[in-house]
This record gives C-alpha cells, sequence and structure tokens, in this order.
C-alpha cells in the first residue's frame, strides 16, 4: 500500500482546521473553516473524488479520527460519505480503547506500536492508505520517510500561525511534482513524490 497525505495548506504552511470554526482551537486558533471560502467543486471536489477511487484505507491521528468520527457517522445519502463510514480506518492512539471506537470499521493502532504497525500495512498489498489532516502523525511519517504522495491543495490564504505538518529537523527532502492544477478559486491543487536515493 502507498501511503498517500492529503491536506488543505495554507500559504504560510498551517494545516488546522481548515473545515470547521470549532473544529481545533488549540493555540487560540480562531481561523477554522479558512478553507471554506475557496472550495472549487469542479476542480478540488474532482481531486477529493480521484483520491478517494484509489484509497483501500485511512489513517488518522487520535483527534483527526474523533473529529471525523463526530462528524460524518450522521452524513448518509451521498457516495463520499458512504465511502468515509464503509472503508476500514486506523487510528494512532494511546488513550482511546476499543470500546470508544464507535465509528464503523475503526480499528486501533496503540501508540507505542504506530511505526512498526504502519510500516507492516505498506507492506502490504492494496490500494492507498491515505492521511487527512493528523498533523502531528504526518510530521512523524514524513522524518521517517513513509510517505509515498504528498497532495495538497494549497489555497492562497495567509493564517498567522497555527499547526504545521512538516519536519523541523534540518533534514533536507527533494520532492517531485507530478502533477499540479489551478482552480477558480486560486487554489493550487498539486501532487508531489518524494525523490529517494538509490
Amino acid at each position: 500500500m502507498r501511503i498517500v497525505v492529503s491536506e488543505f495548506i495554507s500559504l504560510d504552511g498551517v494545516v488546522q482546521a481548515p473545515g470547521g470554526a470549532q473544529e481545533d482551537t488549540d493555540g487560540g486558533f480562531a481561523h477554522g473553516g479558512w478553507s471554506h471560502p475557496f472550495f472549487d467543486p469542479e476542480v478540488m471536489g474532482a481531486a477529493i473524488g480521484e483520491a478517494a477511487a484509489t484509497t483501500e484505507a485511512l489513517l488518522f491521528g487520535r483527534r483527526t479520527w474523533q473529529t471525523m468520527a463526530a462528524a460524518w457517522p450522521e452524513r448518509t445519502g451521498d457516495p463520499f460519505a458512504d465511502h468515509m463510514n464503509s472503508i476500514t480506518k486506523y487510528v494512532v492512539t494511546s488513550t482511546l480503547d476499543d470500546s470508544q471506537l464507535t465509528w464503523q470499521n475503526t480499528r486501533r493502532i496503540p501508540g507505542d506500536q504506530a511505526l512498526a504497525r504502519i510500516r507492516e500495512l505498506r507492506g502490504t498489498e492494496g490500494g492507498d492508505l491515505s492521511v487527512m489532516g493528523s498533523p502531528t502523525l504526518v510530521r512523524t511519517l514524513l522524518s521517517e520517510d513513509l510517505v509515498d504522495e504528498l497532495r495538497l491543495m494549497i489555497i492562497p490564504v495567509l493564517l498567522g500561525g497555527g499547526k504545521r505538518m512538516f519536519p523541523e529537523d534540518g533534514a533536507l527532502r527533494t520532492l517531485e511534482l507530478v502533477s499540479t492544477v489551478t482552480s477558480g478559486t486560486g487554489v493550487h491543487v498539486s501532487t508531489y513524490r518524494p525523490v529517494r536515493k538509490g
């Protein structure tokens, strides 16, 4: 399986709370829902649909999983909601137990086993293992060279601070631009793959 990270990201690199005002207010973040004014169903909607078509399972950090689990089970009747609810979901957590995994088809990956289990999943045959949100988990995956593709919706807004997903460890990581398209709202939908040595 390929590990594919899909994110809404501001020009200044923030990925916190693109979906709603109360999604994640950590650090006093006051701009929740910032992606909405830029959503373009033709370009961005198509990219999300294409990503869903190749996704076999979803991988989340605990906080993003909890946000999604509170929102998606109530949504039914459209193909994307049905896909989100029926697909296998993995959540990396040291605090939730199996009795709390109320969103259907969710499986827990204990935090202390996360890298080994994710490497195991990545080594199996199948479609994409897709990560949305989950900036702490994404930072770890990037640091460990476990991301096969980044699908970024680069939104023309500066948020002035908030959670970021890229490692700040001083390491140089080169990416190849695989494709890019610009929406009518100025969003660059860009796909990158790491350039691996050897």
